[in-house]
């Protein structure tokens, strides 16, 4: 593949539908999303999406991007993974960089805070919903519970405190695994941890199908690229 093209391979099956899964979680969230694809290394590419939390999801899959950085329109991703040939290299749509505003967390510098139960996090989740579900309005659920802390974990010299939000886009991604049609906690091995890890500005929680990532503090500023 000559480097520069708008050009995506993934001729791996399983990590086709690896990403298919996490753009079909992400249009779910917004049906108009785009996605920030980006090398990672030589055989590597992490694909960016908004979660509506101020949140950002990644998931990271085997594959070959002909740019180093693409951002494109996440249905139009969806469409090449499941189109006649695509084991072959394709083209995810036209590029829309304008269109991702967010900054993006450092790739290194993130320490290992601890691991906590993924069905915790679950567990506050539903809590959280049924909350937003009695407390909400048409805008979604109220900002005081999206911002209120949920849960302090501290380690490695570092104490992180997660938000609902940031519990709630993990959630809303399906990044944990279960055994039914929707993410439960009932249905969570208890063995399954999520890991927390933080850098100087960031927070990141890293779970078994993708992570969520958000800024220590303000919300993600708008940036033009």
């Amino acid at each position: 593949m000559t480097s520069g093209e708008l050009t995506l391979h993934i001729p791996d099956p399983a990590e086709r539908e690896n990403l298919a899964t996490f753009l079909s979680h992400t249009i779910r969230l917004d049906p108009a999303a785009v996605v920030r694809l980006r090398r990672r290394g030589d055989r590597y590419v992490s694909a960016w999406a908004g979660t509506g939390f101020e949140a950002l999801a990644v998931r990271t899959v085997v594959a070959d991007l002909g740019m180093d950085d693409m951002t494109v329109a996440a249905d139009a991703v969806l469409s090449g993974l499941h189109g006649p040939g695509a084991g072959d290299p394709f083209t995810p749509g036209y590029a829309m960089d304008s269109a991702w505003r967010s900054a993006l967390p450092p790739e290194s510098g993130f320490v290992h805070v601890d691991d906590v139960p993924a069905r915790m996090l679950v567990e506050l989740a539903e809590r959280g919903a049924q909350l937003a579900q009695d407390h909400g309005s048409s805008h979604g659920p109220p900002a005081a519970l999206l911002e209120q802390t949920v849960l302090t974990v501290s380690g490695a010299g570092e104490t992180v405190e997660v938000p609902m939000r940031v519990v709630f886009a993990l959630a809303a991604m399906d990044f944990i695994p279960h055994g039914g049609d929707k993410t439960e906690s009932r249905r969570i091995s208890a063995d399954e941890i999520v890991r927390v890890r933080t850098a100087r500005t960031w927070l990141r929680l890293d779970a078994r199908y993708g992570s969520v990532a958000r800024r220590r503090g303000p919300a993600l500023p708008l940036l033009a690229r």
